[in-house]
């Protein structure tokens, strides 16, 4: 049995004509015949008597269009219950930078429409100070790509990203192509976050798999810096797309790095379940929901969703 259906046995009690309740719900005739056959077939008793010059309940009907009355009122006022204790609270929230200039206003715009009665605080940081927040119980929820420091953290992977050799055109030792290997990057000036950055860490290693040793020609670990160099032309930089993503069209050349396995996760850590608020709980569906729609989209360059 389903509300609708009381919702149109009630309408149909109403205005003593099937034909008029069918007009003023918006449905066939036939469509709401069959759905109140289907009630009196489910409760096994006839609820209206039919004739050529409308319809009236019957015995039964009467007595069920009583309690149908009754159980339509309380779950209008259970409507109006939820709709007036609207979620509400305060929900701590990480970024790393280039997370954050893809994430970062889409998921404020989600959390406006859907619940507007909670407030963000959103902090945009390196990984690794965010995680050092997250154990401070200073965040509820951080986007993280190492998550092996705390394993009361409660972790869900978003997506996958590619990375990318960004520089201007004209530096010289630029890949031309759509893809170039690391191997082939042993002479080109790098720009790279140091190597307290989870993402140099990442590409050491790969550089490492690739035996050749990376031309670095300047440490910065603040991203909009880093850019700006890269946009001066001091030398290229290893980025995921993201990294751009707050550029407008500044002409820099974007080659995607071919090696197998080198790439960044994004996870979404959080505190444990018990240890969230409700808020905070809504938030992170809403913040995966977003994460997700922006990579179908193809508003999330090079990355592609994780398969758990």
């Amino acid at each position: 049995m389903e509300l609708r259906q009381l919702r149109y046995f009630v309408k149909v009690c109403e205005l003593r004509s099937m034909g008029r309740a069918a007009i003023e719900l918006g449905l066939a005739t036939s469509a709401l015949s069959q759905q109140v056959s289907r009630l009196e077939g489910e409760l096994s008793t006839r609820l209206l008597n039919r004739s050529s010059t409308g319809v009236t309940p019957t015995d039964a009907g009467i007595a069920f269009l009583q309690q149908a009355h009754l159980t339509l009122r309380h779950a209008d006022e259970a409507v109006r219950a939820a709709q007036q204790a609207r979620l509400s609270g305060h929900v701590s929230i990480g970024l790393p930078p280039t997370t954050a200039s893809v994430l970062g206003v889409p998921l404020m715009r989600a959390m406006a429409e859907r619940y507007p009665d909670v407030r963000l605080h959103l902090v945009e940081a390196l990984s690794g100070h965010l995680a050092a927040m997250l154990n401070a119980r200073q965040l509820d929820l951080a986007v993280q790509f190492q998550t092996d420091t705390a394993r009361r953290w409660s972790v869900l992977p978003l997506l996958d990203e590619k990375l990318f050799v960004v520089g201007r055109p004209d530096l010289p030792g630029l890949p031309g192509g759509r893809q170039v290997r690391l191997a082939q990057l042993g002479s080109l000036p790098l720009i790279m976050p140091s190597a307290s950055h989870g993402l140099r860490s990442t590409l050491a290693a790969a550089f490492a798999r690739a035996k050749v040793a990376p031309h670095v020609v300047a440490e910065i670990d603040g991203l909009g810096l880093l850019m700006d160099a890269v946009r001066a032309g001091h030398g290229a930089t290893i980025q995921p797309g993201a990294a751009t993503a707050r550029l407008a069209d500044e002409g820099l050349v974007q080659v995607r790095i071919a090696d197998a396995q080198v790439g960044r996760r994004n996870v979404l850590a959080s505190l444990s379940d018990d240890e969230l608020s409700p808020a905070a709980l809504a938030t992170r569906v809403v913040m995966v929901d977003v994460a997700r729609s922006l990579v179908r989209e193809g508003r999330w360059a090079g990355a592609t969703l994780h398969e758990n």
